[in-house]
Order: structure tokens, then C-alpha cells, then sequence
């Protein structure tokens, strides 16, 4: 009974500590839906309300494309490295999790390593290699490199999904005549669909919250995404319109929260079954 009772009791303690910890970032997305349509935002409080602040919505912004133009380059950056991330690793995550060949702990090694480098302290070797490659200033470039960045995390966590099949039911397939390849597509893919939605989902919300390459690697107007536009926005501190940045700034935030609030079961899986038997 006193151990139930100990356990109860670090159990409220937890709560009310993360509680407390959630409090700042409650109130900080409160006074972001205020400010987004208050007429004054200056100070602690935003007072007053107008709808004025939301009026790049049809009015656009200075010296910039319009925000749908913006908004489809934003979604197009992340679908696309979503598409090439999921692809790319569940391939090699099986190949990993499946096949033997020399230099496969190496390479797993090499692979878990290139993940631990920040981006940032490859952008001028990336600026390179999309110079000569003609890639420079494109959205596409920059996609290429979000996808490679981010390509051995999403390597990893399909191979623990891979390592969690059974052997049998693979073997079951290959006796029966399916080569390779269809097994991988008929029989474990779709027993991994709870990772592959996950990594689909992890992937999208990196690619939405990018900010770093587009903003290093595309210069033109036409190539914005949300994030470049936001930091446009900001400009010279001194003579920001902070009702349109705050308006601007959770227009930017919104899909993501919805999309997180109907996916986050999804996304849990990457943590509770991503390592799920992996083994080098």
C-alpha cells in the first residue's frame, strides 16, 4: 500500500512538473493568436483587433512573391525530400537489415557518423558541389541536400523496422518465387506501414521547418519557401511590422500543429518501434 501510494505520488509529481514546464510555451502561442489580429502589439499584452495584419494574404508582400507562390514552394520542398527520404532508406534499410556483404559494420557505422555532423558545418563544401553541379539558386538543389542530410536518421530507423519481421515470413515469400524486390514490396512493406507513415511525417515536418539551406542556397525571389519569407519579414529590427509578422508566423505554424495533432500517434512509432531489434 505505501509503495502504490510512493508511486502515485512521483506520478502527480511529474505531471504537475511538466505542466509547469509547458506553461511558457502555452503562453507563448496564446499571445501569437492575439498579436496575429491585434491592432497594437507592443508590450505585454496586445490590445485591440483588426484583421489588417493578414493582408498579405491578398495583398502579398513588398519585393517578394505572393504567398501562394511561397506556400507551394514550401510544400513542394517538403513533400518531395519526403517522397526521396522514405524511398531512398526503406531500400537500404533493407538491404542493411537483410543482406550480408563486406563492409556492411562499416558502413553502418560511417552511416550512424554522417548523421552526428550538423548541416552547418558542410554548407560551404554543399555550395561547391551545387555550384558545379549547375544547382546553385534552384529549389531543387536544395532539396537534394535536405534529402541527403537527412537520409541516414531515416536509414536507421527503417532498418529497426526491418529488424522487427520475422525471417519466416520473408523466407516463405522467396520459396514461393518472389524475388527480392517483390518480397520487399508485397510482403514487408506493407508490415511496416506504421514506420513508413512516421518517417513520412517526421520527414514533411523537417522539410516545412527548414530554414537554413533555402535560405543559404536560394537567392531568387521565386524560390522562397515560409521560413525564407519570415526571416525577409524581419529585416532591419527597428522598422518591423510586427502585426504582420505575427500574422505571418502562425500562418506558417498552423498547418504544421494540425497536421501534428491527427498525426502524432504515427509519429511515436519512430521511437517505439524504430529500435525495435535493430542490431548491427
Amino acid at each position: 500500500m505505501t509503495e502504490h501510494a510512493g508511486s502515485r505520488w512521483i506520478q502527480v509529481f511529474l505531471i504537475i512538473l511538466v505542466a509547469l514546464l509547458c506553461v511558457p510555451l502555452v503562453v507563448m502561442y496564446i499571445w501569437l493568436l492575439e498579436a496575429a489580429f491585434a491592432k497594437q502589439t507592443y508590450g505585454i499584452v496586445p490590445s485591440g483587433f483588426t484583421l489588417s495584419n493578414w493582408r498579405f494574404l491578398w495583398e502579398g508582400f513588398k519585393n517578394m512573391p505572393s504567398i501562394w507562390r511561397i506556400t507551394f514552394n514550401t510544400l513542394v520542398f517538403a513533400a518531395i525530400v519526403t517522397v526521396a527520404e522514405v524511398f531512398f532508406a526503406s531500400l537500404t534499410g533493407y538491404a542493411l537489415s537483410r543482406m550480408k556483404f563486406p563492409g556492411r559494420r562499416i558502413f553502418l557505422s560511417f552511416t550512424l557518423v554522417l548523421h552526428a555532423f550538423p548541416a552547418v558545418t558542410l554548407l560551404i563544401a554543399i555550395f561547391y558541389v551545387l555550384l558545379v553541379m549547375g544547382l546553385y539558386d534552384t529549389l531543387l538543389g536544395v532539396i537534394l541536400v535536405k534529402a541527403a542530410l537527412e537520409l541516414p536518421l531515416g536509414v536507421w530507423i527503417m532498418k529497426g523496422f526491418f529488424d522487427g519481421i520475422s525471417w519466416d515470413m520473408e523466407m516463405s515469400a522467396l520459396v514461393d518465387g518472389c524475388s527480392r524486390f517483390r518480397a520487399w514490396w508485397e510482403v514487408l512493406i506493407p508490415n511496416i506501414r506504421p514506420g513508413i507513415a512516421a518517417l513520412s511525417i517526421f520527414s514533411f515536418l523537417s522539410g516545412w521547418s527548414e530554414f537554413l539551406l533555402p535560405y543559404i542556397f536560394t537567392s531568387s525571389f521565386e524560390n522562397f519557401t515560409l521560413s525564407v519569407m519570415l526571416r525577409r519579414l524581419i529585416g532591419d529590427f527597428r522598422f518591423v511590422d510586427y502585426g504582420l509578422l505575427t500574422a505571418a508566423g502562425l500562418y506558417y505554424m498552423l498547418p504544421v500543429l494540425i497536421f501534428f495533432i491527427f498525426t502524432q500517434e504515427y509519429l511515436l512509432n519512430i521511437y517505439a518501434g524504430g529500435t525495435k531489434g535493430t542490431q548491427i
